[in-house]
């Protein structure tokens, strides 16, 4: 991982605090198998050393844009170039503050304390992922804004007040305009640097799908990156929704592809068919027929 980071230009200096920072801070045996082993890996320099620059300097994170951006992957990446532990919190309605922090429970005939994903990160020094943190009840937040910000400690009702193992890091993902979502609490908001997550630039998307399918051609993967890059300005224009704008839709598509699927078939399950309004599913296949021609079959996008 430190090497692509170097590939991609990222400052000497900043590889060498990391690998200090993961010198300093050795994992605990028990949570080895949660440091995330890396199979793909994110793209851009830029976003890479604002993050880079804000955990070294104790900060948590908001990654904040909107669909495709890659915020959940990078998140992931963070862990395992710091070669921490993650734990992952997925925000809904019925998610409470004892979701987060633990909770009594009856074990072996006695009550005792069972922690939550927030207390063992913590604890462990791992980093928590904070997925969709714009659906959590402002109630549920609310039990973290002690161990959001400076005081970094974890007080549990009944139980021992908890110091923050100082590599702990909370990273928080955010996308704009879903249903359930909502306009995150200032107070929340001031605990985290935010990072504009950028749409994938069109060599990125083409080292993406390559990385995932390395047979593909280099000239029918550039025609799929066009595909997807043009859906996504006329999502920017409100011609279409956001739903049929989904990287890992695409990516599904081309594996249906290698198999053999009908490659209009595949971009259907992948992406239009994630709209379920027919008008739109129109436009969105006109797009694609537009960039994508009619004769392509397999052998014109893959070399076996």
């Amino acid at each position: 991982m430190l090497e692509k980071l170097r590939e991609l230009g990222i400052r000497d200096e900043l590889i060498r605090e990391i690998t200090e920072y993961r010198e300093t801070y050795p994992v605990e045996q028990e949570y080895g198998s949660r440091i995330p082993k890396l199979e793909q890996f994110y793209y851009g320099k830029e976003v890479w050393e604002q993050a880079i620059t804000a955990i070294l300097c104790g900060e948590n994170i908001l990654l904040a844009g909107p669909k495709a951006t890659g915020k959940s992957l990078f998140a992931e990446n963070l862990a395992g170039v710091f070669a921490r532990p993650r734990w992952d919190v997925s925000f809904h309605v019925n998610m409470d503050a004892a979701s987060l922090i633990g909770m009594d429970t009856f074990r072996g005939g006695e009550v005792s304390f069972r922690p939550g994903p927030v207390y063992t990160a913590a604890k462990a020094g791992g980093f928590a992922i904070l997925d969709e943190i714009n659906m959590a009840k402002s109630e549920a937040m609310a039990v973290l804004h002690a161990t959001l910000d400076f005081r970094r400690t974890i007080d549990v009702p009944g139980y021992e007040r908890m110091e923050l193992h100082p590599a702990t890091r909370f990273i928080a993902t955010m996308n704009y305009g879903y249903a359930g979502t909502k306009e995150l609490n200032e107070a929340l908001v001031s605990r985290f640097v935010v990072i504009q997550m950028p749409m994938i630039s069109k060599e990125s998307l083409i080292k993406l799908i390559k990385k995932h399918y390395p047979d593909i051609r280099e000239e029918g993967a550039g025609e799929l990156t066009f595909m997807f890059l043009e859906l996504h300005k006329k999502c920017e224009n409100g011609e279409i929704s956001s739903k049929a704008l989904d990287l890992r839709g695409l990516l599904g598509a081309v594996g249906l592809m290698e198999k053999g699927l009908d490659i209009f078939t595949a971009l259907d399950m992948g992406i239009t068919n994630k709209t379920f309004d027919t008008y739109e599913q129109t436009l969105i296949r006109d797009t694609i027929r537009t960039r994508i021609s009619k004769k392509m079959v397999k052998k014109d996008l893959f070399v076996k």
